[in-house]
Order: C-alpha cells, then sequence, then structure tokens
C-alpha cells in the first residue's frame, strides 16, 4: 500500500472531502453531538474540545499510514457547507486493507451525500493508496448506513456481538475489493 504524503481534496459531483481543520471542530462536534447520532459512531468524545483534539492529531498523519484514522471534512461544493465527514484508517496488521467510516449532519441525511461521498473514498484508497480491500463496520440496527455500504458494492461478510460487562452490541462488517 502507499502513503499518500500529499493528499488533495477529492471531488464528486457534489461534494468535496478534504482534511479536517481545527475550525471544522465546532460543526462536527455540534452533529455527533446528537444523541441519535452518538449512539451509531465510534467517537469516544464528541465535545468541542475532545472533537478538536482528535483532528489535530490526525492531521500530522498522512492517509494509508498506519497507526490511526484520517478524517476528511465534507462540505458541497456550491455552498460549502459542512454536510458530515468521513475517515479511513489501515487496518491493523491487515496489509492491503483499509478501514472506512461516515457520518452525515442529521440535517444533510436522506440526499445522498454518503454513497456519494464514500463512494469516494474508497474510490480514493483503491487507486490512490493502492488497497486490496475496504472495510466499514456498522451497528446492525444502523440500517441507513448499511444501505450506503451496500449501494456502493460492499458485501456482509460477518454479524459481530461485543460484550462488556453487561452491554451487548451487536454489528456488521461491510467489504468490498479491488
Amino acid at each position: 500500500m502507499h502513503v499518500d504524503t500529499g493528499p488533495q481534496p477529492i471531488e464528486t459531483e457534489r461534494l468535496l472531502l478534504r482534511r479536517s481543520r481545527p475550525e471544522d471542530a465546532a460543526t462536527i462536534s455540534a452533529y455527533r453531538s446528537d444523541p441519535n447520532v452518538n449512539r451509531q459512531q465510534g467517537w469516544e468524545r464528541t465535545d468541542l474540545e475532545g472533537v478538536l483534539a482528535d483532528i489535530v492529531e490526525m492531521s500530522g498523519r498522512a492517509p494509508g499510514e498506519p497507526g490511526g484514522w484520517v478524517q476528511f471534512t465534507v462540505q458541497e461544493r456550491g455552498a460549502g457547507t459542512i454536510v458530515g465527514d468521513v475517515g479511513l484508517s489501515v487496518a491493523d496488521g491487515e496489509p492491503g486493507v483499509i478501514k472506512v467510516g461516515y457520518t452525515i449532519d442529521p440535517a444533510f441525511q436522506g440526499l445522498g451525500y454518503a454513497t456519494e461521498a464514500i463512494r469516494a473514498l474508497v474510490e480514493y484508497a483503491f487507486e490512490t493508496l493502492g488497497a486490496e480491500l475496504v472495510r466499514a463496520h456498522a451497528s446492525a440496527e444502523n440500517a441507513p448506513s448499511i444501505r450506503v455500504a451496500e449501494k456502493i458494492g460492499m458485501r456482509l461478510v460477518e454479524r459481530v456481538e461485543h460484550r462488556d460487562g453487561d452491554e451487548v452490541w451487536f454489528g456488521v462488517r461491510y467489504e468490498v475489493r479491488r
């Protein structure tokens, strides 16, 4: 796999995916703190300081570089409005595998933005980073996220049950090969 040391924004028909910047933190924190969004995503902290710290930490990592996530802010191309964020990470100990994640602000859900953004991110993972496989995890209850994975050609490969004390989380893993 390759490391993209000079990533350029990724453009789609309606969207611009660019590296997240500190000034994006307030907007990202606001929609990720929504209880309906928060229960579906994997960020431990969604408060402004936590999101800002994560963005700053991720900014030192190039896409395709092992060691954690790289986040992209998703904007409408015309208006420049932030509609969500997507991210990717090299899977630990699995050469050629990239994990992707996506969150769209509830005000912009249902418009096809997640599908458009994640399709572009998967293409970037294959074409620029040289990934052989791209993977997405979701809560088994998150039907919209599952639909996005299926729309871009990912296939269900595993159902997961995770226990943490009395709490049980049911998830799914979707993948697409180059």
